[in-house]
């Protein structure tokens, strides 16, 4: 690794043309593009073209390991995210063992710091083994060396409101968050995919968008009674943004995240009963599509969450009402993101930064993540071509998981470089090396 890194003539959050100059893993200097010199040894990055964004951070992903290695290992999982442009995720607690334990969470943070690729920041568990029936080890989680912050049983909801209570009450002693996985049970049992017109026809279990929004109307109410923080995983209805919006208008303390693929995709593509369209929450209509990216550019749903699932091809490749729920999704994230609102209108390049790096670092509490690009910040950067295009082919794809559901897609950005700790990770768009803490 060289002692610095001279960036020239990136464009900034989508601004004029800088340069700039990473030292020991900081930014030491800003100035127009073409002024700064490059120290000597210095290694010079040519970004005429190229946005400059604060390395993303994903609240929502799954790693899978331990247990669940087959699918996915925090190497692979975490090489997958710095291909993305990523240089934070956030672990979910659905492994196996389940990350409900001080133990198990260090053992996914100190992976994450060995394979190097980027911060990786483990979820606990609420609930003992996901089970949802006493509380897991909150407090310990918190105490521990993964300095837990995020707590969920994302894939299964809280459903017993004074459990939701109580982990809401318990976590307002660390400044920690419940993420809830909003789907109501009862209602949602056998469900195949979206409850409408496409269900209907196909003859497929419905899973009604009232599920999600019982849930999450009773969340905000308990959020707001015992002032706690709540964040609201994979919002996928139009109902939930209104709801979201009523809340928010009344200073709840919530925020709420939405997918990639619940931006771009709709119950549709269900029609040929191709599994790899199957998730949850269910993909939902067009018209909750637009609600969902409007949501993104009024500030209703703060942040982007891959809600990256991978899985072993056998579990996708079957009959629809045996398959997996899932997509994967770290890599395609950014792409679908412009496509869906940059180059949409909706949104600027200066909102990406905040809906999928400052905002997400901040809900989940990770003080050196999301930062501005000023003098003086760690050097957590990526860099994207606006003006590339690429068919998403999930072969090339650093993730084990090949259940992209945009597979032949032609999408616009790419990933071209990324620096962790200043650390070049990925250079001209392509894997490099991982960041090595006790030789930086």
């Amino acid at each position: 690794m060289s002692a610095s890194t001279l960036i020239r003539n990136a464009r900034i959050l989508g601004g004029d043309p800088q340069d700039l100059l990473i030292t020991k893993g900081r930014i030491q200097e800003i100035g127009p593009g073409g002024t700064l010199s490059a120290p000597e040894r210095a290694t010079v990055v040519e970004a005429q073209g190229l946005v400059l964004l604060p390395g993303l951070v994903d609240p929502h992903t799954h790693l899978r390991e331990p247990g669940r290695e087959d699918a996915e290992t925090v190497e692979t999982g975490t090489r997958a995210a710095a291909k993305g442009g990523y240089t934070a995720v956030h672990a979910m607690a659905n492994s196996l063992p389940v990350a409900d334990t001080a133990g198990v969470v260090e053992q996914v943070w100190r992976l994450g710091r060995e394979s190097g690729w980027v911060d990786v920041r483990p979820v606990g568990a609420v609930t003992v083994g996901l089970a949802g029936e006493r509380l897991a080890e909150l407090g310990a989680m918190a105490e521990s060396r993964a300095g837990v912050r995020v707590f969920s049983d994302d894939g299964i909801c809280v459903s017993d409101p004074v459990l939701m209570r109580r982990a809401l009450e318990y976590v307002k002693a660390f400044d920690g968050v419940i993420a809830q996985h909003a789907q109501e049970p009862r209602l949602t049992e056998g469900a195949q995919m979206n409850e409408g017109v496409v269900s209907a026809e196909l003859g497929l279990a419905g899973w009604p968008a009232v599920a999600e929004e019982s849930i999450i109307a009773r969340d905000v109410l308990l959020a707001q009674h015992v002032g706690s923080r709540l964040h609201v995983c994979h919002v996928s209805t139009a109902g939930s943004v209104e709801i979201l919006r009523w809340a928010k208008a009344r200073g709840v303390d919530v925020t709420a995240e939405v997918t990639p693929h619940h931006l771009l995709l709709t119950d549709e593509l269900a029609r040929d009963y191709d599994p790899v369209f199957k998730v949850n929450p269910p993909l939902r209509t067009a018209a909750d599509v637009q609600a969902l990216r409007e949501a993104v550019a009024d500030g209703t749903i703060d942040v982007i969450g891959t809600d990256h699932a991978p899985h072993p091809t056998e579990a996708k490749e079957c009959e629809w009402a045996a398959a997996a729920m899932g997509m994967t999704g770290l890599e395609t994230a950014l792409p679908v993101v412009q496509h869906a609102l940059v180059d949409t209108g909706l949104i600027q390049w200066e909102d990406v930064a905040r809906i999928m790096s400052a905002t997400p670092a901040l809900i989940g509490r990770l003080p050196d993540q999301g930062r501005p690009i000023r003098a003086g910040e760690p050097a957590h950067l990526t860099l994207v071509d606006p003006a590339a295009k690429t068919v998403v082919n999930p072969e090339s794809h650093a993730t084990k998981g090949r259940n992209s559901p945009f597979r032949g897609l032609e999408l616009p950005g790419r990933v071209m470089h990324v620096f962790y700790h200043g650390h070049p990770t990925v250079v001209d768009g392509e894997l490099a090396t991982p960041y090595e803490e006790a030789s930086a």
